[in-house]
């Protein structure tokens, strides 16, 4: 065993060996793997082995592709076979809201090429005889759905590694991992001590414990997993095909062939945690005691779907342990605070996500971003917050929900509520129905009288909508009042802040008391943050972004730190509220002696507000006349009584995100990671309007940036409006124009301030015109969309900067 080496896996999963695999194939060779006992100890070994396309999430859905795909490659390279079985497979409907969320997905896949279809239940019947249709509305199919052999594609990886360099060494169990100053690592091994440029926590089973040896918490927790293989059944046997993959998410059951029989595994309503408070180091080619009564419902709801489960005999019972991540998504890349560290963890679909996971991992590692938006698998969604008695709970209830409708506007409330603001008594007192933001209580609306304290999840327009447009009203009529503390914030000062603002920053770094809107580019010239930057002094910077970004953009900011610079993450340190709507400089008025009548759009000024020293700037993401204002978390309470009593003579109402995201339509406001992710170039979205071309600073993903400025973008971002009729976009529909799907949507919503339904769209550049038609395609119905070429609200800004 070598000594020294660029980077140590550790864990010789299915997940650590794609890592390990993806290195060599993007060009890094001096690496090895260490794994404590065999290849595929821990879950890969006892794994069902299926594989889908199938994710709420384009980017996780694109990787399962890739993955997918990567198979034959690793067969070709290798010569050892994977196993792979492309059955096909269908997931079934039971209800109107699970067919909502099929067709939904349906509309996703057009625009990214993936070929699945909906299917009545005689179809259905037709190619899966033994599926009971009793109840089902419909199917969408997938022809890619598969299952593969787990032991044979991981030894596939582990050999494709070692063909370009790699080394493996197993039965080789790490004990320690710790830092030096120059940022790089010594792993202590039962074989000796290894030194690393950089370390991956692919452990697994392990993760928890491997992550502690450096000292941080990876939020995962292993969970028990029931699938059974039955003996021969005719019915499956004698067919001229293979039996397709079945998933019946009402019986909480997935199904596929097996030999002569049938594989069949339930994810339970009553789910069961393993290793509560640590995973075994001596547990590795084991099984977990058979506990049927666990599943016993969930069987019976399975016999009732195939009926000929029930006369089946039962050959094998698999139950095993693998690991979740409070939402399942796997946790991938550098982990904050650490230097050269990285993760690999609570990959749940190994073989579905195992090869994506592994290339964007070496991706990350090799050039330092990935080409694809990693947010909904990066390990910075998450940030210091999060602890184990949060985790916990949160992972059994997305087991338990892992076949329920995933509802875009559903709010689930498991380890609810965490962190929450002086202000969650007032707001709860005033009805407020809340929603939960990287931890944070966040009200969404604002329920009156006997209006219910709890929002329907729908795919359609909820129970929320009437609320939502009363609390819009407020805003653009008189005046309304929201908390911004679920804004992220941080601290800039030194006598090199602004030179490190204009490096970091792609827009202009204002001058005392202004303001500035600027994105933050990768490298590589897309989008990696949409900053507000306000310059309270020549050495003292304030930034705004989206909360849920922190662990990220913190991240960032220490990868690109300068001396002299001191950044804070001030989010949780600062709070307050924004005032917006036409009467909003009148209520500010009333609270303060200082005269603001010239106080502009995006000036930023402090001011004395009754008894308290506050931080106001003018800007409102409402698209209307308004104010922020920044105060101490101790004072917010004093703040609200002051803004609210001086508020009520002009009609003052709380509002909450719902009624935001409407408000942000009818000025044509992007959303970020909907509109303004790594995923975009400023040139598509509008966004290089905020870029300073003709600073004398070689900000990071310049020359990207201006390349893509000279070549012109292929696509750009429009605004739509929609004949809609009970449902609004939500993202990712797609976009037809002349009977072709061209693009599309990013984002949408019901403007109730319009009484329209907009939404942003991708559209090819040579197609844009003014008035451009087209359809847009929701929940499997293509609605009428004509272009909106200026907006609707405001067109000329006079109200929001007069």
């Amino acid at each position: 065993m070598k000594t020294t080496t660029r980077v140590v896996v550790i864990g010789g999963g299915v997940v650590g060996c794609s890592v390990l695999y993806h290195l060599t194939k993007l060009g890094w060779s001096d690496v090895m793997l260490l794994e404590r006992s065999e290849l595929t100890a821990g879950s890969t070994w006892h794994a069902a082995g299926g594989f889908h396309t199938i994710n709420g999430d384009t980017n996780m859905a694109a990787l399962q592709g890739y993955t997918i795909k990567l198979y034959k490659e690793l067969e070709e390279i290798t010569g050892l076979s994977c196993g792979l079985h492309h059955s096909g497979g269908f997931t079934l409907a039971t209800t109107q809201d699970r067919f909502d969320h099929l067709l939904a997905e349906r509309a996703k896949h057009r625009h990214m090429g993936l070929d699945t279809h909906i299917m009545t239940p005689d179809e259905i019947k037709k190619i899966a005889p033994i599926t009971n249709i009793d109840g089902v509305v419909g199917a969408l199919y997938d022809p890619l759905d598969g299952h593969l052999d787990p032991s044979g594609t991981t030894h596939a990886y582990a050999r494709a590694a070692r063909m370009a360099g790699a080394e493996i060494v197993t039965h080789c169990r790490v004990l320690e991992t710790n830092p030096r100053a120059d940022g790089t690592w010594d792993v202590v091994t039962e074989q000796g001590t290894i030194h690393a440029e950089h370390v991956v926590n692919a452990g697994g089973l392990w993760a928890r414990e491997v992550a502690a040896m450096a000292g941080h918490y990876v939020p995962l927790h292993p969970m028990e997993h029931h699938y059974l293989v039955t003996d021969d059944i005719p019915e499956v046997y004698e067919r001229d095909t293979e039996h397709p993959h079945v998933v019946d998410p009402a019986g909480e059951s997935y199904l596929r062939q097996e030999g002569r029989g049938l594989c069949i595994g339930y994810y339970e309503k009553k789910p069961r945690a393993w290793a509560v408070d640590g995973s075994p180091w001596d547990f590795a080619a084991e099984l977990l005691p058979d506990d049927l009564d666990k599943i016993s419902d969930s069987i019976e709801m399975s016999w009732h779907r195939f009926p000929v489960l029930a006369t089946a005999g039962v050959k094998r019972v698999i139950h095993g342990p693998f690991t979740f991540a409070p939402d399942g998504n796997p946790l991938v890349g550098p982990v904050p605070g650490l230097r050269n560290y990285w993760s690999a963890c609570g990959v749940m679909a190994g073989f579905s996500q195992g090869g994506g996971v592994g290339l964007m991992l070496a991706q990350w590692m090799t050039t330092g971003e990935c080409e694809r938006d990693t947010s909904s698998f990066d390990i910075a969604r998450y940030g210091p917050w999060i602890q184990k008695g949060y985790t916990l709970p949160k992972v059994m209830e997305n087991y338990s929900t892992r076949f329920s409708v995933p509802y875009p506007n559903e709010e689930k409330p498991a380890a609810r509520p965490l962190l929450r603001t002086p202000m969650y008594d007032v707001f709860d007192g005033m009805g407020a129905v809340w929603g939960h933001y990287y931890g944070l209580e966040v009200p969404n609306y604002f329920a009156e009288g006997d209006e219910p304290r709890y929002e329907t999840p729908s795919f359609r327009r909820s129970n929320a909508h009437e609320a939502t447009g009363r609390e819009c009203r407020a805003v653009r009529e008189g005046v309304g009042i929201n908390e911004i503390h679920n804004f992220g914030k941080y601290s800039v000062t030194g006598p090199n802040a602004r030179d490190w603002l204009d490096r970091i920053m792609a827009g202009r770094i204002p001058a005392p008391g202004r303001i500035t809107l600027t994105p933050m580019l990768s490298p590589s010239g897309r989008i990696i943050g949409d900053f507000t930057v306000s310059c309270l002094g020549e050495q003292d910077f304030r930034l705004t972004a989206s909360y849920g970004a922190q662990a990220y953009h913190s991240r960032w900011f220490d990868q690109n730190i300068m001396r002299e610079v001191q950044v804070i993450n001030i989010s949780d340190r600062t709070s307050g509220f924004q005032i917006a709507g036409p009467k909003a400089r009148e209520v500010l008025q009333t609270v303060t002696r200082e005269d603001i009548s010239d106080m502009r759009f995006l000036d930023v000024r402090t001011l004395t507000l009754g008894l308290l020293t506050v931080i106001v700037q003018r800007v409102s993401y409402t698209g209307d006349l308004g104010y922020e204002i920044y105060c101490d978390p101790l004072e917010q309470r004093t703040l609200w009584d002051q803004l609210w009593a001086a508020g009520q003579p002009h009609g003052m109402k709380p509002f909450g995100m719902r009624a935001m995201m409407s408000l942000r339509l009818d000025r044509h406001f992007g959303s970020w990671l909907r509109e303004y992710s790594p995923d975009y170039t400023p040139a598509e979205t509008g966004l290089d309007r905020f870029i300073a071309w003709k600073k004398p600073v070689d900000f990071i993903g310049r020359a990207a940036a201006e390349k893509a400025r000279e070549d012109g973008p292929v696509r750009q971002l429009c605004m739509f409006e929609i004949a809609a009729e009970d449902a609004d976009v939500k993202g990712y529909e797609p976009l037809w124009i002349n009977g072709e799907v061209v693009g599309f949507c990013t984002s949408g919503g019901y403007s109730h301030h319009l009484g329209k339904s907009m939404a942003h769209a991708f559209v090819p550049t040579p197609l844009i015109a003014p008035g451009l038609e087209a359809e847009i395609e929701v929940l499997g119905v293509r609605r009428k969309a004509k272009r909106i070429d200026t907006p609707l609200f405001d067109a000329d800004g006079g109200r929001m900067r007069g």
